[in-house]
C-alpha cells in the first residue's frame, strides 16, 4: 500500500487493503476445498450437485432443472454432470411420478456417504482457515461479507434448494 501511495499518490488505493486480501484468501480456500473434495474422489462441481441433493433431506432428490438453478449452470452442463455422477454410482435417475416426461435425480447411498465425508473434511479445513478469529469476529466478518455480496446475490435467481 505504501509503495502504491508513493508511486500513485493521485489514486486512493484503499480498496486493495480489503479486496486483495479477499482474493488471496479465496485462493487458499480454493486449495483447501479442492483437497477436501479430492480425498473423496470429488471435484468442486460434483460436491455442488451432491450437496444440493443432500440438503433436500430424504429422499434426496431434485429435478435436473432444480439442480441447475441450485448450482447456476446451463442445462447442457448439468446433464453432463449428472451423467458423470451417475456413471460413478453417486446419483441415479428415476421417472418423476408427478411428470411423466420428467426425471428425478436421486442421491445414492454411496453418493450420500461421499458428500457427507467431503463435507466433514471441508468444515475441518475451513475451521483451520478461521482459527485466527474468535466466534464474535467470525460472525462480524460473515455479516460484512454478506453486505458486500448482496448486490451480486440480488442479480442471481434465488436458490430454492438451500
Amino acid at each position: 500500500m505504501a509503495r502504491w501511495g508513493a508511486e500513485r499518490p493521485d489514486l486512493d488505493a484503499e480498496p486493495l487493503q480489503v479486496l486483495s486480501r479477499v482474493s488471496r484468501l479465496a485462493r487458499h480456500l480454493d486449495r483447501a476445498r479442492t483437497a477436501a473434495f479430492a480425498s473423496h474422489g470429488l471435484q468442486a462441481w460434483g460436491f455442488d450437485v451432491l450437496s444440493a441433493l443432500r440438503r433436500q433431506g430424504p429422499p434426496y432428490q431434485l429435478s435436473p432443472g432444480a439442480l441447475l438453478r441450485a448450482t447456476l449452470v446451463t442445462s447442457g452442463t448439468m446433464t453432463n454432470r449428472i451423467d458423470r455422477l451417475a456413471e460413478a454410482g453417486l446419483v441415479s435417475r428415476h421417472p418423476d411420478p408427478q411428470d411423466k416426461r420428467g426425471v428425478l435425480v436421486t442421491l445414492t447411498p454411496c453418493g450420500r456417504a461421499a458428500v457427507d465425508a467431503a463435507f466433514e473434511d471441508l468444515l475441518r479445513s475451513e475451521r483451520k482457515l478461521l482459527t485466527g478469529l474468535d466466534r464474535s469476529q467470525r460472525r462480524e466478518l460473515a455479516a460484512l461479507l454478506r453486505i458486500l455480496l448482496a448486490p451480486f446475490d440480488a442479480s442471481q435467481p434465488p436458490d430454492t434448494s438451500r
